[in-house]
C-alpha cells in the first residue's frame, strides 16, 4: 500500500495535461492550420476525461502499487493513440513518454519499473512504423521505419528512438536504484524508531513496576501481620483458619513477586542470570508454569534435546515465556503444547493453542501496548514478551496453525546467552 498522496497528485497532473491537450489542439488548428484529425483526438480526450472523473470518484479506495501502475498504463495508452493521430514519433511531444516511467521509477517497485519501461518503448516503437502522417502546406511529414532507406529526418527520428532508448536505461538503472535506496533507507530508519519508541515504553513500564512493587510492599506486610494475628485469635474455627491459610498464602506469593519484579525492572541484560541447559531451563520453566495451571494440559516437544547447549537466563525471559504460555491458555484452556529445537545458534520455541486463531486485525495490532482482546487485558503481555525477545536480538512472530488454532514463533539467538558446559 502506498496511500492516496501519489492518486491526489496524479489526478491533478492528469487534469492539467487535458486542459493542455485541448488548448493544443485547438491551436495547432487554429495557427499553425495543421490538419489534423481532430474528432478522432477529441473522442481519445473525452475518453480520457472520463477516466480521470471515474478516478475522481474511487480516489478514496485507491492505494495499492498496482492500481497506481494501472492508472499511468492507461495514460501511456492515451498517450500513444493521440502521437497515433498526429505523426507518431516524428511528434515533438513524444518524449512525455518518459514522464510515466520517471514516476513509476521514484515510486514503485522495481519489477513495476520495467514493466512500464517495456511498455513505453514497445509503444514508441510501434509509432515509428503505424501512424496518420502529419502535412504541412500539403505535403505529409513523413519518416521511414527501422531498416529502409529514409531521408534525413528519417535519420533524425531514428536518432529520437535511440534517445528515447538511452533515457530509459538511465532511468532504469539510476533512478530507479536511487529511489529503491531511499525507500530502504527509510524503511530502517522507521524501524529504528519503532524500536528506539518500543524501548522508552519498556523503560517507563520498568519504572512504574518498581514504583509500584515499592507501594505495594506496605500494605502486603500489613495484611501479613493481620492475617498472623487472626490466626492466633481464631484458633478455634477450622474453616476460618483454612480461608487465612490461604490468604497468607496469596499473600507470599504477591510478595514473592514483587521482589522478583524489583530486580528485575532495571535489568537490561541477561548476563546478570544463572547458567542452565536449554531443555532443563524450559522443563523446569513448564514445571513452575503447569503447577499454576493444574487445569491445562501442556504437550512438550524437545528436538535434539541431546545436543542442548547452556544458555543464561534471567527473569525477564522467564516471564517472557510466561506471557506467552499464560496467552495460549487463555485462548485454550484445555490444551496447549510446547515445541522446543537448538539448530545453528539458534533456539525456536513454538507455543500452540487450539482455540479459535486470530485475525488480521489483531495480528497487525498485537504486540503494540495497552491493545488486548480480553474484557480484563491490559494488552502489555505480548508488547513485554516482545520487547525482552527483542532486546537479545530474537524474533517473534504470530501465525495461525494449519490444523486450528495459533501458534506463536520464538527464535532466540543463543551467541550473546550461550556458555560453554
Amino acid at each position: 500500500m502506498i496511500g492516496i498522496y501519489p492518486f491526489k497528485r496524479l489526478l491533478l497532473f492528469r487534469s492539467v495535461v487535458i486542459a493542455v491537450e485541448l488548448l493544443l489542439l485547438l491551436s495547432v488548428e487554429v495557427m499553425l492550420h495543421l490538419p489534423l484529425p481532430l474528432m478522432d483526438m477529441l473522442g481519445v480526450v473525452g475518453l480520457y476525461t472520463l477516466f480521470n472523473f471515474l478516478v475522481w470518484i474511487r480516489l478514496s479506495d485507491a492505494n495499492s502499487a498496482g492500481e497506481l501502475f494501472l492508472h499511468l498504463s492507461v495514460d501511456v495508452l492515451v498517450l500513444t493513440a493521440l502521437f497515433y493521430y498526429s505523426g507518431g514519433s516524428s511528434n515533438p511531444f513524444v518524449s512525455l513518454f518518459l514522464l510515466p516511467l520517471v514516476i513509476v521509477a521514484t515510486t514503485l517497485p522495481r519489477m513495476y519499473v520495467w514493466a512500464m519501461a517495456i511498455l513505453t518503448l514497445c509503444c514508441y516503437s510501434l509509432l515509428m512504423m503505424v501512424y496518420v502522417p502529419l502535412y504541412y502546406d500539403g505535403v505529409a511529414v513523413m519518416h521511414s521505419y527501422p531498416g529502409s532507406s529514409g531521408s534525413g529526418f528519417g535519420m533524425h527520428v531514428m536518432g529520437m528512438w535511440f534517445s528515447f532508448l538511452l533515457g530509459v536505461g538511465v532511468i532504469l538503472f539510476f533512478v530507479a536504484t536511487m529511489a529503491e535506496s531511499i525507500r530502504e533507507r527509510d524503511k530502517k530508519l522507521l524501524e529504528v524508531r519503532e524500536k528506539l519508541l518500543r524501548d522508552e515504553h519498556v523503560i517507563a513500564l520498568g519504572t512504574m513496576a518498581a514504583g509500584a512493587a515499592h507501594e505495594l510492599g506496605t500494605p502486603l506486610t500489613t495484611i501479613a501481620v493481620v492475617s498472623r494475628e487472626m490466626e492466633r485469635e481464631y484458633t478455634g474455627q477450622p474453616e476460618l483458619l483454612d480461608h487465612i491459610a490461604i490468604l497468607r498464602s496469596q499473600v507470599e506469593r504477591c510478595k514473592q513477586a514483587l521482589g522478583q519484579l524489583s530486580v528485575s525492572a532495571g535489568e537490561l541484560r541477561a548476563m546478570g542470570g544463572r547458567s542452565q541447559e536449554v531443555a532443563s531451563y524450559v522443563k523446569t520453566l513448564l514445571g513452575a508454569w503447569q503447577a499454576e495451571h493444574p487445569m491445562t494440559t501442556v504437550s512438550l516437544q524437545l528436538n535434539d534435546a541431546v545436543e542442548s547447549p547452556y544458555m543464561v537466563v534471567d527473569e525477564t525471559l522467564n516471564q517472557a515465556f510466561i506471557n506467552l504460555l499464560n496467552n495460549a491458555a487463555e485462548a485454550s484452556a484445555e490444551r496447549i503444547s510446547v515445541s522446543v529445537s537448538c539448530l545453528g545458534g539458534v533456539m525456536e520455541l513454538l507455543i500452540r493453542d487450539y482455540g479459535a486463531g486470530v485475525n488480521e486485525v489483531t495480528k497487525n495490532e498485537l504486540g503494540r501496548p495497552f491493545f488486548s482482546t480480553k474484557k480484563q487485558g491490559m494488552g502489555l503481555g505480548f508488547y513485554l514478551a516482545q520487547a525482552v525477545i527483542a532486546r537479545l536480538g530474537g524474533d517473534i512472530v504470530l501465525v495461525n496453525h494449519p490444523e486450528g488454532g495459533a501458534c506463536v514463533e520464538v527464535k532466540l539467538p543463543l551467541l550473546g546467552l550461550q556458555v560453554e558446559k
